[in-house]
């Protein structure tokens, strides 16, 4: 659909709170122009006897008359709302239609929580915010690798990392901000590495007193549509035991290491969920598990007490989002099911109602570069019915992003965002 066409379809969507008062004006200009006419006889008479006399001149007077009269109004109506825009937001750069549909439309979506980390989440969270902005992201906070690892090591801090990315994917306007935000500084030592946004996140945790204010405050600067929440405040590590009966700790030697994983914990052996994650998770309409790294975005959220509880009981909507490509030292060779086999010994996945599933291939070109690292994409041996009750909905959710200076396989997010409001019933019913 190209731009202008767009911009109809907002100014026409149901509920912005617009039409009716156009349709008001219009009637209002109508009524005193019937008054002016009734004024008096002699008038009207004048008036009348001013127009051309035959039929067809007359008539397409009346009609350019009125056309005119259309547009000029019209036009005075648009330039009213972005005079109103621009005197409430006079930074902003949006249309007066698109800020009228993100407030009135988006605010009456459902309330959705999705729970991950990792680029998976960020992909997710990117594609729903332009359906609804009562988004709650609930984030692990194990990673101790890269610039959040230095960072935790250093000056004692939550990692920021996986927090950061989901602030900016949830930001209005993210391509102003993802440039800087993802920047890494080349010098000195001491910062070689670390990206911006980490910094900013470091910085605010220890000018505000908390991790959580941190995160709030840089969501105020980048007016994101939702909220970002971490799965908790507690400092643990993630350990696992691998095949042999090896214990590993840290969430990137775990990612590291090549040896099948049995079991995965965390360090501490009482982890105190996030008040607000629970409380989100309780007034939810839809809660979405995935995508993201199997054992270490998406299960280190389900080992912080409560949390695979409270979802569990909850009364929302659930659905999984499969993933698309296995993970090199985490899940090589998994099929969807031995993902799923997994995932049920965390959280009972016969809670869930339904599973987005990809059912298009990758390019032969973006599947070459994953032959050195052994990935491959996750087949899908799922079958309807199955052992966990689920719903099975496939389609082409196939996207590409620049990581690691390369293009690699991601969810197309307007894609995963698309098939997840045509197959929930929490957007239908947010949608009638």
């Amino acid at each position: 659909m190209k731009p202008d066409a767009r911009r109809l379809v907002r100014w026409l969507y149901p509920g912005l709170r617009v039409k009716r008062w156009v349709i008001l004006s219009v009637l209002s200009m109508g009524v005193i122009v019937i008054a002016l006419f009734t004024l008096g006889e002699r008038g009207a008479r004048t008036i009348y006897r001013a127009f051309p006399a035959g039929p067809a001149a007359r008539y397409a007077l009346i009609s350019g008359l009125l056309v005119v009269g259309a547009l000029g109004f019209g036009f005075s109506l648009l330039r009213l709302a972005r005079s109103v825009a621009e005197g409430v937001a006079p930074s902003a750069r949006i249309k007066p239609s698109t800020m009228i549909y993100r407030t009135r439309v988006l605010e009456r979506g459902p309330r959705v929580v999705s729970v991950g980390g990792g680029t998976g989440l960020s992909a997710l969270l990117r594609g729903l915010k332009e359906e609804t902005s009562n988004i709650t992201a609930v984030v692990t906070v194990m990673d101790d690798g890269g610039s959040s690892g230095r960072l935790r090591q250093e000056i004692d801090v939550l990692p920021p990392g996986d927090v950061r990315n989901c602030i900016l994917a949830l930001a209005e306007d993210e391509t102003r901000f993802s440039d800087y935000f993802q920047y890494r500084f080349s010098a000195p030592k001491e910062l070689a590495g670390h990206s911006l946004g980490n910094l900013l996140l470091a910085g605010l945790e220890q000018a505000t007193g908390g991790f959580d204010r941190a995160i709030e405050a840089m969501s105020h600067f980048l007016s994101i549509r939702g909220r970002v929440l971490p799965a908790t405040l507690t400092k643990t590590r993630l350990v696992a035991v691998v095949e042999d009966g090896t214990r590993i700790e840290g969430e990137s030697r775990i990612s590291a290491d090549p040896r099948r994983i049995e079991r995965i914990f965390l360090s501490s052996s009482a982890v105190e969920p996030y008040e607000e994650v629970l409380e989100a998770i309780s007034e939810a309409d839809l809660i979405t598990l995935g995508p993201g790294s199997l054992y270490t975005s998406i299960i280190p959220n389900l080992l912080v007490d409560g949390i695979a509880e409270a979802i569990e009981t909850s009364p929302a909507e659930k659905v999984l989002i499969a993933n698309l490509m296995t993970q090199p030292g985490e899940t090589d060779r998994f099929t969807l099911r031995d993902h799923l086999a997994v995932l049920d010994d965390y959280i009972r996945l016969s809670r869930f109602d339904t599973i987005f599933v990809n059912a298009a291939r990758p390019a032969d070109a973006l599947l070459a570069g994953y032959i050195d690292e052994a990935a491959e994409p996750v087949r899908d041996d799922l079958a309807v019915p199955n052992e966990y009750g689920l719903m099975v909905i496939r389609a082409d959710l196939i996207g590409t992003a620049h990581w690691g200076g390369k293009e690699t396989i991601k969810h197309d997010p307007k894609k995963l965002a698309r098939a997840i409001v045509k197959g929930t019933r929490a957007f239908s019913a947010s949608r009638r």
